[in-house]
């Protein structure tokens, strides 16, 4: 999921009014502002964005804390002034620190079609969801909710932003939606929320930060350019700059829109799927499981394949590689995964999804793409690659449940409309992936190669976990280092988790690293 990489924002009263709340504890403001489909009258401009104030306190980090919680709308506006859509968010204010250069994290998750619930309820906001297990918990119902004791907010002020479709977030005045659904309106979008939401806390001088899951990297890469502006890209000057950039489940190489990708391309494509494999054979006993962990094989793994499994595959895929070469590399992969050969085949390839479907069948087991370390019988499956992923299918529905409970009882949020936590229909499958000013085919870890050229201050955390079988560790080095990152300016972390990083034992450790970052 996002563990789904995906992530979210808000919008807020005035500094005044946000002082008059608190006097109540919690704040009504004006009915929600209607929303005009396609082709309906348009709003009335008298009528005022949706916010509620909350007060709450919270012990993180080993300090007790008092926080301010306001979920509303935003309203973006085009250059006359209309309303074009409300963005929904969270934000969440340290109210015992008066300090206007506290820093401020905006968070995203991904899809693209994905709220910010997941982020939200898993790692870094106040409130966390409470599964019944680590690993494989139970998705039926009741689900727990309590107290984040390893959120941030006691180093941070924290913005979950749900993008133009997610969430609550929806277009205003009949502004077609598509305006807001790619890579580079998503983007703008996003960078103007943040402008307003600056303006109207009087955060200009804060240190800011961004963070996105999934495809929320992506977002996270192409924001500095949205945020500065200039006249190629978005023709305005917003002159806004970062301090830092958080990647988590990182993606960030440019789709495939066809053609044939290069022997070599594909050869350490091929082999970049071996540690996470690796990794995934020992937690379920295939194969030893080392003195020294995850940690341990995960490397060894690395190690292999750079230096022997990519060159084997790089003469596979030529045509020249010689028998005894190919029989020893496959007794390796055997060795290393626990597959038995005939599983693997001539062509040395091991394909993620196929191995998850092939690595445990002797115990009628399907392994999670999402996170490796869970399984759902390998039966009666329906195809769905969220769905039916061991993962996905376990963790969503608690996420979901525990996220409802939080917003009913403790923000005192009512809207009378579902709330999107990942919308696929219209927006995964309508999304323009088309950019302006760009090469065709460019990684976006380009778009941070720039951005750190721009700002010799930026520093950026990617951060990864072993059992992410979609967005590897492996992956997110080789797009980072091939864009040739300042590497004193980037920091790399990786988990005994999944693309959900922070589950499953290691939110304390996380975020641990995510306060060191920001601290430094």
């Amino acid at each position: 999921m996002t563990r789904f990489g995906f992530l979210a924002g808000f919008c807020a009263a005035s500094i005044l009014a946000l002082n008059a709340c608190a006097q109540t504890g919690e704040k009504a403001v004006p009915a929600p502002a209607p929303v005009a489909p396609a082709g309906a009258a348009a709003m009335p401009a008298e009528v005022a964005p949706y916010r509620r104030v909350t007060e709450h306190t919270l012990v993180a980090n080993g300090q007790t804390i008092s926080y301010q919680a306001i979920a509303g709308e935003t309203w973006l506006r085009d250059m006359d002034g209309a309303p074009t859509a409300s963005i929904f968010s969270f934000t969440y204010l340290r109210t015992d620190v008066q300090d206007a250069a506290r820093p401020v994290v905006f968070v995203f998750n991904g899809g693209p079609g994905s709220a910010s619930i997941w982020i939200h309820m898993g790692a870094i906001g106040p409130r966390r969801v409470a599964l019944d297990a680590d690993v494989n918990p139970s998705n039926v119902p009741p689900f727990g909710l309590e107290d984040n004791p390893n959120s941030i907010l006691d180093v941070a002020d924290l913005v979950f932003i749900d993008p133009v479709g997610t969430g609550f977030s929806v277009p205003l005045n009949g502004t077609d939606p598509k305006a807001f659904w790619g890579v580079d309106e998503d983007a703008e979008a996003v960078a103007q929320f943040i402008e307003l939401w600056l303006s109207e806390y009087g955060r200009w001088n804060a240190p800011k930060y961004v963070l996105g899951e999934s495809y929320g990297s992506i977002r996270a890469a192409v924001l500095p350019r949205a945020l500065m502006g200039g006249p190629i890209y978005t023709g305005l000057m917003r002159g806004i700059t970062l301090d830092g950039i958080i990647l988590l489940g990182t993606t960030l190489e440019a789709r495939q829109t066809g053609g044939e990708v290069p022997a070599g391309q594909l050869a350490a494509k091929q082999a970049r799927s071996l540690p996470g494999i690796a990794a995934t054979s020992a937690f379920h006993g295939l194969v030893e499981m080392p003195a020294g962990g995850v940690v341990e094989i995960y490397k060894a793994a690395t190690e292999y394949a750079r230096e022997i499994y990519e060159p084997a595959l790089r003469a596979q895929l030529a045509g020249t590689l010689a028998p005894e070469t190919r029989a020893q590399v496959l007794a390796d992969l055997a060795r290393l995964t626990g597959l038995p050969e005939r599983a693997i085949g001539e062509d040395l390839y091991i394909d993620e999804r196929s191995y998850a479907k092939a690595a445990l069948q002797g115990r009628g087991l399907e392994i999670g793409m999402y996170d490796s370390r869970y399984t759902l019988p390998l039966a009666n499956s329906g195809g769905d690659p969220v769905a039916d992923d061991p993962a996905m299918t376990r963790y969503v529905p608690g996420f979901v449940a525990a996220f409802h409970q939080m917003l009913r009882n403790d923000l005192k949020v009512s809207l009378g409309r579902p709330y999107a936590s990942i919308r696929w229909r219209e927006l995964l499958f309508g999304w323009n992936w088309t950019r302006a000013g760009v090469a065709e085919g460019q990684s976006y870890a380009t778009d941070l190669a720039w951005a750190m050229r721009r700002n010799p201050d930026l520093r950026v955390l990617v951060a990864s976990g072993y059992y992410d079988l979609v967005t590897t560790p492996a992956d997110a080095r080789a797009s980072i280092e091939a864009a040739g990152l300042p590497e004193d300016r980037v920091t790399f972390t990786d988990y005994a988790s999944g693309h959900m990083l922070y589950l499953g034992g290691t939110s304390e450790a996380f975020s641990a690293d995510l306060r060191a970052f920001l601290e430094k």
